[in-house]
């Protein structure tokens, strides 16, 4: 291990994600007590010491998500309480995202009000994955280290070879991905021009590019319940697309979004093990680790460097 005073603790959201991290680096997971009084209250208890050591606590906001933020809130005040140097939060998937500001009246920024909490109860630095918009970081008045996924997913999508690809952008605000995805892979890209009627739901009402033929590769950072996905898939086979194969930092996954994903018009859903999902057996889907690149970001943290140093393919 580089230093002997970093500790890197996991919440109870991805212990395996936390475990591999530690596998990466040549640490142990720091050992850790969570439980529940029978009211519901969270209790937390560090069993070994922190005292001037720069602490790690990862905890991705998947469901149950209230549960899980409260807990890490309730790990970060025991940490600056036991007199941690450092309280560096890594939140692979930062829930909340998708309320980053006010498209009608009396809503909450509910993104900001994560931030603010997370701030004022005591963590030092945040160390997220492709943030659903990536202004949130400016929600902070701490240091965000914002990584992406874009990298390990192009990686893979390369090394198969796809015949005629296009990428495509599920709506206006995934289009700078796709395009970064569209140029590392040398292909072209589409947008799909949608509206929301309400939360989970979708409508494409227009298609801007040329699928006829080609295989498409939806990108996108999150999939919740499948139905805005299935839309595109089916929007594109209607104007003559192949099979589309399905991209994703994190697979939130809510009921009944992998039995969705079953549909016939796809070929492949790739995601990555920023959320913990234990029932993704199936051949279709192809969970890509992000461990090893939270680990090094671990270490050019505590070390010194630049994180952009972790960006290779993508442009970013």
């Amino acid at each position: 291990m580089f230093s002997d005073k970093v500790r890197i603790f996991s919440g109870s959201s991805n212990q395996l994600l936390a475990e591999r991290i530690c596998a990466e680096l040549g640490c142990t997971l720091g050992r850790i007590k969570i439980s529940r009084f029978k009211s519901g209250e969270v209790y937390v208890h560090y069993e070994e010491s922190v005292r001037n050591c720069d602490v790690f606590l990862v905890q991705s906001f998947s469901h149950p998500i209230n549960e899980h933020f409260v807990e890490l809130l309730v790990m970060i005040d025991a940490a600056k309480r036991a007199s941690a140097r450092t309280i560096n939060i890594m939140i692979p998937y930062y829930g909340y995202a998708r309320q980053e500001r006010k498209s009608a009246p009396r809503e909450p920024i509910s993104a900001k009000m994560v931030a603010d909490v997370l701030t004022t109860v005591g963590a030092d630095r945040i160390i997220t994955l492709d943030l659903h918009a990536p202004a949130i970081q400016g929600f902070f008045n701490i240091p965000v280290d914002h990584l992406t996924a874009l990298d390990l997913i192009s990686d893979y999508l390369k090394s198969k070879n796809i015949r005629n690809p296009v990428v495509v952008s599920p709506d206006a605000g995934r289009a700078s991905t796709a395009e970064k995805l569209a140029n590392y892979l040398h292909a072209p890209f589409a947008i799909m021009i949608k509206k929301r009627p309400k939360h989970n739901e979708s409508v494409i009402t227009h298609v801007i590019g040329d699928v006829e033929g080609q295989t498409p590769i939806i990108i996108e950072d999150l999939i919740d319940t499948g139905s805005t996905i299935i839309n595109v898939v089916e929007s594109l086979k209607e104007r003559g697309a192949e099979d589309a194969i399905v991209c994703a930092t994190h697979p939130l996954f809510s009921n009944p979004a992998i039995e969705k994903l079953g549909h016939p018009n796809i070929r492949e859903v790739i995601v990555t093990d920023s959320i913990f999902q234990p029932d993704l057996s199936e051949d279709r889907f192809r969970v890509i680790s992000v461990a090893p690149m939270l680990a090094e970001a671990t270490r050019i943290i505590i070390q010194g460097g630049s994180i952009s140093t972790l960006f290779k393919n993508a442009g970013v």
